[in-house]
């Protein structure tokens, strides 16, 4: 061998055989090459040479015939310079063309481009084989026909095999330019394959077709209630791992028969009759309740035991459901909420490997997040989430809070978040894993919903005012998220959590079924006491809160709290039950304050909506926590939330240039809620300065001097090293009842208070 690399030969003997197995067009001025197939040459001549055909002069089958004598001629040596029957004259074989095509030709005959050929070495001289048709490696044709004696004109095997095992052996430099022809040369004829036929199908079969898939769903379906129903009933019967796997195979097949039911109810060519199927007869519920759901119980009680077979159904059900997720998006949200279901098994299952447990964690939360922004009211979504905040208590307040005050509650939360509240009302300070201001805050919440543990209540709120003015500025940034937290669950108990009882969530519950534009309230001295606490607890935080002014990290509690108040105007009676608690003079000062750096005063006096202009709207985490609320309905735009670019873990990351934005949406409902009614808070276009009512001003006025007398000599105490609590105060605020823990001290007080203009009135 001269150096050629075995592969290099290889090469070149495939593309030896690729050219001997070519056919050239042998009609006039027509260069044409193609592989020897009868559908190449029919391609050929009808787009080629269709003039011929169309004059009638000669057939395809003509044409075809007489292209492979001519082929066949020119492998026996024969020269094309033969006229074919039609009278149309053959192209002449270029040199490059003799030289492939005519292995045979003596050494003295050869063209120009093969001056440059190497001698053929002893050891690549052909053998006998090459003369053996068992011998060849081509792709054989079926056009040709069996050996004839009689023409010898058909035997065209051992000419073919003699110029497949023509092998040259060239040096480097000159195989080079050659196989880069040859590639180019094949590319150009390499045949395209074919798209494969598709039938139409029509709606007699697709009906059959489903009627089909049905009847075999239903009988499997009876099959896995019963067995499901079976071992149910049997608590103390154990399964073997045979067993196991034939439950798994029969609800595999149930999975199954539901998705090429669904495959074929909303297939593109079924009528609306067919798609309304799945919907009519329940299918996604039925494929989760059947299927999936009461064989996942099923295993879940038989835990430990049945551990690996419970991963492998999850494993197999969360597959096909994100299959029909892809496919079927008619039932999207279905589909959606059943992946954040079987995340949450996962997640729940797992208790080795805290990591596994964190992925499924956040998948699941992935999906109801997706679920919870496609269906915003419905309260079930949110109980999900609350479940997977765990261990973050704030965060689950908010979310069971949430579900219950939504125009779609869900009940089942009320036993829930019980699971939120007892390990925090039966356990001591000392016991609690929690933060003593987190501890101190869900403590007063879970004693206003259970009704547990009432003389803990206002030691708890105690302690949680006391601490959140220092607690807000060591947290900095990181109370933006809890304050609307915060926020939005002092509201959720301003409505009892959603009871049928409460006044102000009989009010603003859609839908308005007496058709009237109010209800009747019951008075001040009627309020149930778990109103009265929410009253105290919200008072108490707003007056914290408020007072720092000039913290921007408040201004996410700020705008919740404005977002309710702004929603209770149109609800006189119900406003009526908070106007009075609510701290009116704080909260004009801090738009005031606001208001000072703020320069477009247009945009802040007008009814529409504060959006960026020419852009797309960018939600602030706090719209987000917002969103599905009974009193949010009517305050976001419609198409507010249509950006579905923002990721899940980006809704609630703020960036600084939100705070602008925050401002101006804040300032824009001061201006809205003063305009719409002047009675709580006023603004004057001309000085642009916020103010509150005539029946407000004094009172709120002086309370607030109060306080800040209070906390300025509280500062002082501390500095010089007594306590506040040496204090002899003369107006029991919500701040400083720490130690009236039954309901008669605390109307006594309020009494005695309200004498002098108490900041809180029952």
């Amino acid at each position: 061998m001269t150096g050629r690399k075995p592969g290099d030969l290889d090469t070149s003997f495939i593309k030896s055989l690729r050219r001997a197995n070519q056919l050239q067009c042998h009609l006039k001025d027509c260069a044409g090459k193609f592989a020897d197939s009868d559908e190449r040459l029919k391609q050929h001549f009808t787009t080629t040479h269709q003039d011929i055909l169309d004059s009638k002069k000669m057939t395809l089958a003509q044409l075809i015939g007489d292209c492979r004598k001519a082929n066949q001629n020119e492998g026996k040596g024969v020269e094309r310079g033969n006229q074919v029957s039609s009278g149309h004259a053959t192209k002449d074989i270029s040199a490059k063309d003799s030289r492939l095509d005519e292995p045979t030709s003596p050494t003295g005959g050869k063209s120009p481009e093969n001056q440059t050929a190497t001698p053929r070495s002893k050891a690549t001289k052909p053998s006998n084989a090459s003369s053996d048709p068992a011998f060849g490696r081509r792709p054989q044709t079926t056009h040709r026909g069996l050996y004839d004696p009689n023409n010898p004109s058909k035997e065209t095997t051992p000419v073919k095999l003699r110029q497949s095992n023509r092998v040259r052996k060239q040096d480097t430099q000159s195989q080079a330019p050659l196989a880069e022809e040859a590639t180019s040369e094949e590319d150009h004829i390499t045949p395209l394959i074919k798209q494969p036929e598709t039938r139409p199908i029509s709606q007699e079969q697709l009906v059959a077709e489903v009627k089909g898939i049905y009847a075999g769903l239903v009988m499997v379906e009876s099959k896995c209630i019963e067995v499901d129903n079976a071992q149910s009933s049997q608590n103390g019967g154990k399964l073997n791992n045979e067993q196991w796997q034939a439950l798994i195979a029969l609800h595999r097949t149930l999975l199954h028969e539901h998705h090429d039911f669904f495959l074929a109810s909303q297939h593109p060519s079924a009528n609306p009759a067919l798609r309304r199927l799945a919907s009519k007869y329940a299918m996604p519920a039925r494929m989760w309740r059947h299927g999936i759901h009461s064989f996942l119980e099923l295993l879940r009680h038989r835990l430990p035991a049945s551990l690996e077979h419970m991963l492998t159904f999850i494993y197999l059900a969360y597959s096909m459901m994100a299959l029909l997720y892809e496919t079927v998006p008619a039932f999207e949200d279905t589909w959606i909420e059943c992946l954040g279901d079987l995340g949450r098994y996962r997640m729940a299952v797992e208790d080795d490997d805290i990591r596994d447990r964190e992925v499924w964690t956040s998948v699941s939360r992935h999906w109801y997040s997706k679920a919870s922004d496609k269906s915003p009211t419905t309260g079930r979504l949110y109980h999900h989430l609350a479940i997977l905040a765990r261990p973050n208590a704030l965060q689950q307040l908010f979310y069971y809070t949430k579900s219950l005050c939504v125009p779609t509650p869900f009940t089942s939360a009320r036993d829930s978040i019980m699971t939120l509240f007892d390990p925090i009302l039966n356990a001591t300070a000392q016991k609690s894993r929690l933060p003593p201001i987190d501890s101190s805050f869900v403590k007063a919440h879970g004693i206003m919903f259970s009704g547990k543990c009432q003389d803990d209540f206002f030691p708890a709120v105690e302690g949680f005012l006391q601490d959140l003015n220092n607690h807000i500025g060591r947290s900095t940034r990181r109370w933006m998220e809890a304050g609307y937290y915060i926020g939005i669950s002092n509201c959720c108990a301003l409505l009892s959590y959603g009871k049928d009882d409460n006044s102000i969530f009989q009010t603003i519950r859609p839908p308005r079924t007496d058709g009237a534009a109010d209800i009747t309230m019951a008075e001040p001295d009627d309020m149930p006491e778990a109103f009265k606490r929410a009253l105290h607890l919200t008072q108490g935080t707003q007056e914290v809160v408020f007072r720092r002014q000039a913290d921007p990290n408040i201004l996410p509690y700020f705008h919740t709290v404005l977002v309710f108040m702004d929603h209770l105007i149109a609800y006189p009676s119900a406003m009526s039950l908070v106007e009075k608690s609510f701290p009116w003079q704080l909260a004009a000062s801090l738009l005031n304050f606001l208001l000072s750096s703020y320069r477009n005063y247009e945009r802040i006096n007008s009814s529409e909506f504060p959006q960026p202009e020419n852009e797309v709207p960018r939600p602030l985490p706090e719209d987000f926590a917002m969103k599905g609320l009974l009193w949010v309905d009517k305050y976001y735009p419609t198409d507010f939330f249509r950006n579905d670019k923002i990721d899940d873990d980006e809704k609630y990351f703020e960036v600084a240039s939100m705070t602008e934005e925050r401002i101006e949406r804040i300032l824009w409902l001061g201006c809205r809620m003063a305009t719409r009614s002047n009675k709580w808070l006023t603004y004057d276009s001309i000085t642009h300065e916020f103010g509150v009512g005539s029946d407000y001003a004094t009172h709120l006025t002086s309370t607030s001097a109060d306080h800040i007398s209070t906390v300025m000599d509280d500062t002082e105490m501390t500095i010089s090293g007594e306590t506040p609590e040496t204090v002899n105060s003369e107006l029991p605020t919500a701040a400083t009842t720490k130690n009236l823990g039954q309901a008669d001290q605390l109307m006594m007080d309020v009494e005695e208070a309200s004498q002098s203009g108490p900041m809180f009135t029952q």
